[in-house]
């Protein structure tokens, strides 16, 4: 790409609307890396998108050159307020991320197991003794939201209406239907301020609820403002629902594509772990988490002008071949695989990756210690920007006579 063009007359590199199967979005990629690197597209208003590991490295190392408060995703879907701590940058960001960082320790995490094993079981096993059906919409779109309906400590009512919202609130970003993101975010928001209310009435230890913590922190001898408390509630109802629920359909398709792998995996279910990390890197639900520099500047030998959006296509970067050897390759025990990028890096890296890792490693594990085969059944369905994922993933699944 020639630097002298100016960014009102760039062609687009890509078209991100293209319909894709579960390898053509890795193709396209593949392309822009050896092609484009620093490529662009006219769609969705216009963005840059930075598809090579150093460059997207680059750009998470200077979180005062790139920030996210202009825009923190390719295509733009925050309508509806300011949300913490990803809507804003060091230092206003940090008060947010303190407290929650506090509720993903090691040891929260690790308390936090028999019960992500028990919601895993008690959705999983219905669904492995129907003989199967759609992954997604059977198991993968309903459980993070009762794990997450179980974290910030509400009643069994709305812990329902937290489910059934964010169920239309991911599929409304996944139709581009952007008056249904609205109604459902609003509606979010005002889950968000029942929460608040609650909390306000009847306090909880601010050790065991996220709610209580914030409402308590004082920064510089200050509350928190209440609409930024609101917003960042709002943020983490939805925060963990999207990502694993298209993972967990991703890593489906992949073992019915490789049943040797999942003999490999049955016949020893400690290399779960490893197997989880390998396909984080390998099917990176991200790619369009986003930054905008506030000066012009050069990545990759292009010239960005300011304000412009660029995402950061973690997908991409998690399988630079300059990074990773053999790239598209399932690699068990991949010795560089703490490179890659699934859960960003800096200021704004993912804070409850703990938690995400014991999600994704309780449900594979229970996966294959609960069945003998899980098969493919017939067509899937793959997201759309900024996600790369599955949404629907049908299974014929033959269970096993004995759970190990």
């Amino acid at each position: 790409m020639s630097n002298e063009r100016v960014a009102a007359q760039l062609p687009s590199d890509f078209d991100p609307r293209e319909p894709e199967t579960f390898e053509s979005a890795h193709e396209v990629m593949a392309d822009l890396r050896q092609r484009c690197p620093v490529a662009h597209s006219q769609v969705f208003d216009g963005f840059w998108a930075l598809t090579r590991h150093a460059d997207v490295v680059e750009v998470l190392s200077d979180h005062r050159t790139y920030v996210t408060s202009v825009q923190n995703v390719v295509p733009k879907v925050a309508f509806t307020g300011r949300r913490p701590p990803l809507h804003l940058d060091p230092p206003e960001h940090t008060p947010y991320r303190q407290v929650i960082n506090r509720f993903f320790t090691r040891d929260k995490v690790a308390a936090m197991e028999p019960w992500v094993r028990r919601v895993t079981v008690d959705l999983l096993q219905p669904f492995v003794d129907a003989g199967g059906g759609d992954i997604c919409a059977d198991f993968a779109h309903r459980y993070p939201g009762h794990l997450f309906a179980d974290f910030f400590n509400v009643p069994e009512a709305m812990s329902v209406q937290i489910r059934e919202i964010t169920a239309r609130y991911d599929m409304a970003l996944q139709s581009a239907d952007d008056e249904q993101v609205k109604t459902t975010s609003l509606e979010l928001y005002e889950i968000a301020r029942a929460i608040i209310d609650a909390r306000k009435a009847e306090p909880m230890d601010v050790e065991d609820d996220l709610t209580s913590a914030l409402l308590a922190k004082r920064h510089h001898g200050e509350p928190l403002p209440e609409d930024l408390v609101l917003g960042t509630i709002r943020q983490m109802i939805v925060v963990g629902m999207i990502a694993p629920s298209i993972f967990i359909g991703s890593m489906a398709v992949h073992l019915c594509q490789h049943p040797d792998l999942q003999d490999q995996l049955r016949a020893d279910l400690s290399l779960v772990p490893a197997a989880v990390e390998e396909y984080l890197r390998l099917l990176t639900p991200y790619r369009g988490f986003a930054r905008t520099a506030v000066t012009d500047v050069e990545i990759g030998g292009q010239r960005i002008p300011a304000d412009e959006p660029i995402a950061l296509v973690y997908a991409s970067a998690n399988r630079d071949e300059a990074v990773f050897d053999d790239p598209h390759t399932f690699v068990l025990g991949r010795p560089n695989i703490d490179r890659h990028l699934a859960f960003g890096m800096g200021p704004h890296r993912c804070a409850g990756e703990g938690l995400a890792r014991l999600m994704l490693t309780t449900v594979l594990h229970e996966l294959l210690a609960r069945t003998e085969r899980i098969e493919l059944d017939g067509d899937i369905r793959m997201t759309r920007w900024p996600e790369w994922g599955t949404l629907r993933v049908p299974l014929r699944v033959t269970g096993a006579e004995a759970v190990r």
